[in-house]
């Protein structure tokens, strides 16, 4: 079984190469809601992050409402740490995102959760921008960039966002053979709730 295979997901079918996600609002709590949609603009996941006892927690959900994936971070207050990705359908554990907390740069990795082993990275392009998103009043609307690469350090992808109140990712895939699709997909909302809240 290679490594996309063995990180994918069983209740969602993203075979395709580009995706939008988007922070769409909040619920009566405030808590944030995102989506993710193919490139025909139909809703394949939509999922809200959520706080319990400080620890962060994402729950997403199909079209019809059946819960398919879960997110939660390792510990509490977890900004940098690892964020463990569970398959709803079959209680496997997928993936794990992990990053290191810094000011310049976002450094996100996707990792086996048995052995550790590296499946992608996401990283922030521009030190500015980054920092720009983190310590200014209305950082968290400038647009952002980041490049998706392979576990050999092959760029295979981006996920790029405008400026805007909500976020809006697009997230573009040059080569899908090397990486999981879903777990980056998953891991761009991740990204945004986790530094955005």
């Amino acid at each position: 079984m290679n490594t996309t295979q063995r990180s994918e997901l069983t209740g969602i079918d993203l075979s395709g190469s580009q995706y939008t996600v988007e922070q769409t609002g909040s619920d009566q709590n405030f808590r944030p809601e995102y989506e993710a949609r193919d490139v025909t603009g139909e809703t394949l996941f939509s999922g809200t992050y959520r706080m319990y006892e400080g620890k962060d927690r994402f729950q997403f959900v199909d079209p019809d409402g059946t819960e398919i994936f879960t997110v939660e971070a390792g510990g509490t207050w977890d900004i940098a740490g690892d964020y463990l990705l569970t398959d709803s359908q079959t209680g496997e554990e997928i993936v794990v995102l992990d990053n290191d907390l810094s000011l310049f740069q976002d450094t996100w990795r996707i990792r086996d959760p048995h052995d550790g082993s590296l499946f992608a990275e996401i990283n922030s392009r521009g030190g500015a921008i980054t920092l720009g998103r983190k310590i200014l009043p209305v950082g968290q609307w400038i647009g952002h960039k980041y490049e998706i690469s392979d576990s050999d350090g092959e760029p295979v992808g981006s996920i790029e966002s405008g400026f805007a109140i909500f976020d809006e990712y697009e997230i573009t895939f040059s080569d899908t053979s090397s990486v999981p699709v879903a777990p980056i997909v998953i891991g761009a909302i991740v990204i945004d709730g986790i530094q955005g809240n």
